[in-house]
């Protein structure tokens, strides 16, 4: 979507700006969701480990990548489930069905995560 200067590239104070947000959208999960901090810490123990493993530019990219997709829809699904909140703790159906459906996303890339990482890393710490 077009802001009011058309399609035009940001000056840098808008993404000074968008930077600003960014970073507050990271705290504010850091500071409010559990998962989040827990997929962190898990991310700062096997991210350096997908480095390791991976041999190849792309190896590593897929690694580590699928680790980062993760913490990239938990910070969607949290933002799903706060707008729910904000409308009230009463229970609702196409809420939990959003609720539910965000959880799922976050599941299927961390299945995502363990099928990268048994087909690159699996077959090195097997013995021939």
């Amino acid at each position: 979507m077009a802001d009011q200067y058309g399609h035009l590239p940001r000056s840098p104070a808008r993404i000074m700006l968008a930077t600003k947000w960014s970073l507050q959208g990271l705290r504010a999960a850091w500071l409010h969701e559990s998962s989040f901090r827990l997929e962190v810490v898990l991310f700062l123990v096997i991210g350096p480990l997908g480095w390791y493993f991976g041999q190849t530019g792309v190896e590593r990219a897929l690694l580590i990548g699928s680790c980062l997709l993760v913490l990239s829809i938990e910070l969607l699904n949290s933002a799903i489930e706060a707008v729910i909140e904000r409308y009230g703790a009463e229970q609702h159906e196409l809420a939990g069905r959003a609720k539910d459906m965000g959880s799922a996303a976050v599941f299927v890339l961390m299945m995502n995560v363990i099928l990268v990482w048994a087909l690159i890393v699996g077959p090195r710490l097997l013995p021939h």
